[in-house]
């Protein structure tokens, strides 16, 4: 038993005994979140987290930069122009005209301008995450 744990016991005897009251520790030494975060691992539902207003209309694409609020967003606007504005960390979100229950977003590295690190396609009523891939790489 460690210290802490036996500290605690002995004050709160000491408390209950001074006031006449019967207490019965059914000690824990972990909050049972930290547990359940333990033995699940990270959770992997993900969702866009944008509003469905915001989304660019299909066929066109949309420069997102996580964590600024929707009304502060640059305006849609054609994928081949907007590629080259994704500043770092960014997003590029695109709505396929074919596809239009889809959103498919290009995550950009943190550091390196242009690089895409990671495609992400979500639904684009729910915002659930459907599937991931790799970047094409250059070769």
């Amino acid at each position: 038993m460690g210290r802490p744990l036996f500290a605690l016991i002995a004050v709160t005897s000491i408390l209950a005994a001074c006031s006449g009251t019967t207490v019965i520790l059914t000690g824990d030494p972990e909050p049972k979140e930290d547990r359940k975060n333990e033995k699940e691992g990270p959770s992997t539902a993900a969702t866009l987290g944008i509003p469905p207003g915001h989304l660019p209309p299909p066929g066109r694409c949309r420069v997102w930069i996580p964590g600024d609020p929707p009304g502060h967003q640059a305006p849609s606007g054609s994928c081949s122009e907007l590629a080259s504005q994704v500043p770092p960390s960014g997003w590029l979100i695109y709505r396929p005209s074919k596809s239009k229950k889809e959103v498919k977003v290009s995550v950009y590295d943190q550091k390196k301008p242009g690089v895409i690190v990671v495609i992400r396609f979500y639904d684009s009523k729910s915002g659930d995450l459907l599937r991931e891939e790799n970047p094409p790489t250059d070769r």
